[in-house]
Parts: structure tokens; sequence; C-alpha cells
């Protein structure tokens, strides 16, 4: 396998983040905004056309108590749509606590620009599937 994508879902945002499977990491590309309350689909198609991924990975919230999140169903049906438009395969990982981590990662760059903490998250979700 080459590069792969993951992606941050959040009902305003979607974090994007690339990951070569050779060294196991991910670096923050991009976050996205919707337009007229959808994912912005075509700077999603541009980034996939950009990087040609082999495989997508989408982030499946979850929260502490192992349930899985109301925000999941949203995200599945995202992971879908990914699916189902680009032909690529697409898996979720548990995305419990990356968004916290992302913050302290980024220290006080993340006040100062919050889109970055979602590409932030979408790379520490990468990681984790690159690293599993």
């Amino acid at each position: 396998m080459g590069s792969s994508l993951g992606f941050d879902f959040g009902t305003h945002k979607i974090g994007i983040a690339v990951g070569q499977s050779v060294t196991g990491t991910a670096s923050p590309l991009i976050t996205l905004s919707y337009i007229k309350q959808k994912p912005d689909w075509e700077g999603i198609e541009r980034i996939i056309g950009e990087w040609q991924p082999d495989i997508l990975v989408v982030g499946l919230p979850y929260q502490m108590d192992d349930q899985e999140a109301e925000l999941a169903v949203r995200a599945k049906r995202f992971a879908r749509q990914l699916e189902g438009r680009y032909k690529l395969p697409v898996e979720m990982v548990d995305e419990r606590l990356t968004s916290r981590e992302a913050i302290n990662r980024l220290g006080k760059k993340s006040a100062r620009d919050v889109t970055l903490v979602d590409s932030m998250a979408a790379k520490l979700i990468l990681e984790t599937w690159l690293n599993k």
C-alpha cells in the first residue's frame, strides 16, 4: 500500500490528513468547512485526486463508556458516501480523545487557529490505523 487519507468527521467541518504505510506516519493536510450544510465534496475530490490514496480512514466517535457517540451514525454515513463516490476502500477507527490530544500537541497554536485541531485529529486517527 502507498498513501492513505484520514478524516476527522464533524458536523460543520472535516479535518483531513495524509499518511504513508511504509513509515506508519501521517501529516495534517487541511480542514474543509461544510458548504450548504453538506461536506465539501469538491474539496475532498480535489484532495483525493492529488494524493491518489489506496484507502480512506474515517474516525468513529465513541464515548468513554465504549458506546458509540451520537455522531457515529453520521460518521458512518459519511464513510459510506466516500466509498460510493470514490470507489476506494474505507475503514473506520476509534477516534476517542483525538481532538483533545490534537489540542495538547498544538498548544497555543490551537487557540489561534481552531481548524488546525481538526486536521491534527485526522492525523492521529490515521496514525492509529497505520500502526494497528
